[in-house]
């Protein structure tokens, strides 16, 4: 499979001062390849937005490598880079209360993307927008309404149809059912999934629902306190997960059966995550891991491949 999107040794701080800086994504590589669904998920705090966005040009990189088609991305995006690549790169935020412009209606949101990137002429606009209204599940006549009148999934809905009104290639799901009722959250991921197979997406899928991600994702990336800890092809991390950390964070996903979900054996992660300031040395799962060794508290482990070529995990019991 053809990379599309690749990044490497990716890096993104923030300075808070002269003397503190929050590692927020440090030295993470990953690839997604074309007209893959890749997964990332981990607890909240992980990393996982700031990687979707510095991948995007949303944030700056720090150092590493962002590619999209074998093209090194530049470090911080200048107007002429967003007008270039934003038409092929697209992202679909989080809160669908937040995202959208109150003072816009859904027309404009919509289509604002095709106004700023293409010549499209004001009939022709008026069209495509009502088309994707319609590709997204509402009304073309809900196009001069603004967002307060719609529900969540509505919104997120609008969200999707302005990320994906210019076609692009690659789109950064940015945990895009987080926010919405379950029986909406499967609509949602539904009409993903019927958009990505009629126009060939290429999607990066953040989540915090491991069995959602298990469902919709090609292969899952595990990352904690911004850095990966294991990747692979999503049934293997969810059924035979290798890094500690993966298997805490499995264990602790709920069953759908109550049943199940009584009989079940109590797993939780021990601790408290660190924070991303103050970065421990070693493993940054060492302060929290069951299976800690001496040299997990002293060594970062490398993200190695198994002997599975699409398999990789960073944990020091299989060095």
């Amino acid at each position: 499979m053809t990379d599309l999107v690749e990044a490497i040794n990716l890096t993104r701080y923030f300075d808070l001062s002269r003397n503190q800086r929050v590692h927020a994504v440090e030295n993470v590589s990953l690839s997604v390849g074309e007209k893959e669904i890749v997964g990332l998920v981990g607890e909240s705090g992980s990393g996982k937005t700031t990687f979707g966005k510095t991948l995007v040009g949303l944030h700056a990189k720090s150092s590493g490598i962002a590619k999209f088609r074998g093209e090194t991305l530049p470090q911080k995006y200048r107007p002429a880079d967003f007008q270039r690549l934003a038409p092929k790169m697209q992202m679909i935020f989080q809160d669908p209360y937040s995202s959208l412009n109150p003072r816009m209606t859904i027309g404009e949101i919509i289509g604002e993307g095709l106004k700023l990137h293409t010549s499209v002429s004001a009939d022709s606009l008026r069209e495509r927008v009502a088309e994707w209204l319609e590709q997204v599940g509402l009304k073309a006549d809900h196009m001069s309404r603004y967002p307060h009148e719609f529900s969540g999934g509505q919104r997120q809905r609008i969200g999707i149809a302005r990320a994906l009104i210019l076609e692009p290639e690659f789109v950064v799901c940015d945990e895009p059912i987080s926010a919405l009722d379950v029986s909406v959250q499967a609509q949602v991921i539904n009409l993903l999934g019927e958009l990505k197979e009629r126009m060939g997406l290429t999607l990066l899928f953040i989540a915090h629902d491991l069995s959602m991600v298990r469902y919709v994702s090609d292969r899952m990336a595990v990352m904690y306190l911004g850095s990966l800890m294991e990747v692979g092809k999503a049934d293997q991390v969810y059924f035979s997960p290798k890094h500690p950390y993966t298997e805490v964070l499995i264990g602790s996903n709920p069953e759908a059966d109550p049943e199940l979900e009584q009989k079940r054996p109590s797993t939780t992660i021990q601790g408290e995550i660190p924070s991303p300031v103050n970065v421990p040395p070693g493993c940054r799962f060492s302060n929290r891991c069951p299976k800690a060794m001496d040299q997990c508290h002293e060594v970062t482990p490398e993200l190695i491949n198994l002997t599975d070529v699409d398999r990789q995990v960073a944990c020091h019991l299989y060095n």
